[in-house]
């Protein structure tokens, strides 16, 4: 029945990772408008959500397959398609809310995913909570001035 409905073993981790990943893109939804205009807080919220360790396992295995498949590992390449591109939509929706224009909003959420994920996987090997949050207090502290910047400008 695995072969029949996913192809492989692999090919279910993929269906897990997809799944997994479409109810973190509704979380973060679900997330925002409880959080009001304060960006850096939903910022920082979204790390704590992230940063729960009774997520790890998910993460862990997100991670596993996504090196898997960026080694071509037949039945985890499908993974690949909108593994960043399937995140970018809320993010630039998010920075646009905040005056952004879009291309600037899309090159901000694109580095949004790159820190996020590279601080996951940090927090992943190394355990370090307390770092890992230190570095993204870090980074949102440079991001949402530069999201607030073109706002400010507009108004002048």
């Amino acid at each position: 029945m695995l072969i029949h409905h996913f192809g492989s073993r692999e090919g279910l981790w993929v269906a897990v990772i997809r799944t997994v990943e479409q109810r973190q893109r509704d979380a973060l939804a679900a997330l925002l408008p409880t959080l009001g205009d304060d960006l850096g807080e939903a910022m920082r919220a979204w790390w704590r959500h992230l940063a729960d360790p009774l997520l790890h396992p998910n993460e862990r295995l997100f991670f596993e397959l996504y090196g898997q498949a960026l080694q071509g590992r037949p039945g985890t390449t499908e993974l690949l398609d909108g593994i960043v591109d399937d995140w970018l939509e809320p993010a630039v929706s998010i920075n646009v809310a905040h005056g952004l224009d879009p291309d600037a909003a899309r090159a901000h959420a694109r580095l949004g995913i790159a820190v996020t994920r590279g601080l996951l996987l940090d927090l992943l090997a190394t355990g370090d909570v307390e770092g890992t949050t230190r570095a993204f207090d870090a980074w949102v502290a440079l991001t949402v001035p530069a999201l607030r910047a073109p706002r400010a400008e507009a108004s002048d």
